[in-house]
């Protein structure tokens, strides 16, 4: 776990400093410099992209880093990464021509609700593009073990130059229409940085040649394209449903409470972007018990610092609702739906690492486009009779059938198991110290009574996890970092 753990924490602080500028702009500027009509339609473009990012990338940075590791020689491994760079080229030209040749079909039934979408539709294949290759590129930092500087990008990079241009928006330097504009090329810029960076870790030899297992490449890809669409389309398919249903200010309400309850999450993406090759690995050679170890290590270390950041959104919800308009606060329910089903996916642990590198990932992605059918149809009943509430509770449900899907799978299949008795009582702490905090009101400004009873929940938080042992890693960092401070 020392790698792990190295780069885990160092994309975890990476992570946390980019979720508290998205913070700042989600609760703060987006609203009041933008408005909810252009957050919502800036939410909607880059929520579409993210959905169709998978097609355009065609699992390649998935595939990268499976089938990086089982090439020995460098002219093998040169061969493959130009195999992923080039390779999403046959699909993404077709795709582009069919959508030039269908363009008034897609416009009329995307804007039939909004018509302010009509103007930027555009964007949404644009922004797809730059994010699919960002995340080839990525790909291919992670497989030489170089995950922050690609994270602090995605992270760190694109929401402090939102940013700047929403500061822009401000001093009127920048148009309400014109940032729109720029946030597609804030991606494009984030794609290059990455790519150049990619080259400098290992210079390309571009070659128009194919590995000698692409068959078995191709039946994968093809499978972690279904895989990529329905995890993307669990994060951002209620948006597109809503501006469907609702007018568009509404996916800026949505959007606030979602990305508070994303911030859960956070822990959960940092320690993938560096336990995915590992795991690969450890299966590729076939090491059962060392994987078994890893599961169980991710799941409990991801509950653990998950739980505390759950624990302080939701005894605080009620102080952060109110820095923002008034119009937002009916998504403090959402937050709670969505936090909750944030928190039972993190607990899996490296549950999706291990089902994506075995040769059973079939059965459960199958799965995962029938739930994906479920979300939509779920939404499609609930958002017209309770609005953002039914399309969070469409959300709850389907993520986590879904993760319980992934959890029985790994569980009956490969016989590895991620919780032990420390699971269960991380669990009761946690629920313990909800119930202490979140009636308890301090009669201060909001951002005040915040700072205070988060640093009262962390204090206790940490402290009984400590002495009840939760996990080992954790608290051997806690000790090391007693000792360096001559605490203990």
């Amino acid at each position: 776990m020392g790698i792990v753990l190295n780069q885990s924490l160092k994309n975890t602080v990476i992570t946390y400093i980019g979720f508290g500028i998205g913070g700042i702009n989600t609760i703060y500027l987006y609203p009041v410099f933008l408005g909810a009509t252009f957050y919502g339609l800036t939410n909607y473009v880059t929520s579409c992209a993210n959905v169709i990012m998978p097609l355009f990338a065609i699992g390649m940075q998935n595939t990268l880093v499976k089938f990086y590791s089982q090439y020995q020689t460098e002219e093998e491994k040169s061969r493959f990464l130009s195999f992923t760079v080039l390779f999403p080229l046959l699909l993404i030209i077709p795709m582009l021509l069919i959508g030039l040749i269908f363009y008034d079909e897609i416009l009329f039934f995307l804007s039939k609700k909004n018509a302010i979408v009509k103007s930027y539709i555009w964007l949404i294949p644009f922004i797809g593009l730059c994010m699919a290759y960002f995340e080839i590129f990525y790909a291919w930092l992670r497989v030489h073990m170089h995950s922050v500087f690609g994270n602090f990008i995605k992270e760190v990079g694109l929401r402090l130059f939102s940013l700047f241009l929403l500061i822009g928006v401000y001093y009127n330097w920048l148009t309400v229409e014109g940032f729109v504009y720029a946030t597609a090329g804030l991606y494009f810029l984030a794609f290059l940085v990455t790519m150049f960076y990619a080259f400098s870790i290992q210079k390309p030899t571009f070659q128009f040649t194919i590995p000698v297992n692409t068959k078995e490449i191709l039946t994968y890809t093809f499978y972690i394209i279904l895989s990529g669409s329905v995890a993307n389309l669990l994060l951002d398919g209620d948006k597109m449903i809503l501006n469907q249903y609702m007018h568009i200010e509404n996916i800026a309400f949505y959007s606030v409470a979602t990305y508070i309850a994303l911030v859960i999450s956070v822990p959960s993406r940092a320690m993938h972007q560096i336990v995915y090759p590992i795991t690969a690995r450890l299966m590729h050679e076939n090491k059962q018990e060392e994987l078994n170890d890893l599961y169980k290590k991710t799941s409990i270390n991801l509950q653990v610092v998950g739980g505390l950041v759950m624990l302080g959104i939701f005894v605080n919800i009620n102080q952060l609702y109110e820095m923002v308009p008034k119009e937002y606060s009916g998504g403090i329910l959402v937050v709670f739906m969505i936090g909750i089903s944030k928190y039972f996916d993190l607990i899996l642990g490296n549950n999706n690492a291990i089902i994506f590198n075995t040769k059973y990932y079939r059965t459960v992605l199958f799965l995962g486009v029938g739930l994906v059918v479920l979300t939509v149809g779920l939404n499609m009943i609930f958002i017209p009779i309770y609005g953002i509430m039914g399309s969070a509770f469409a959300t709850l449900l389907s993520i986590t059938l879904y993760s319980l899907a992934k959890l029985l799978f790994v569980v009956k299949r490969l016989h590895l198991y991620p919780f032990t008795n420390q699971t269960l009582y991380s669990i009761v702490i946690t629920f313990i110290l909800f119930l202490l905090f979140y009636f308890w009101q301090f009669p201060f400004h909001p951002i005040i009574s915040i700072a205070m009873k988060s640093i009262l929940v962390t204090i206790l938080y940490v402290y009984v996890n400590y002495k009840i042992a939760i996990s080992v890693e954790i608290n051997q960092v806690i000790d090391n970092l007693l000792k360096r401070l001559k605490i203990k």
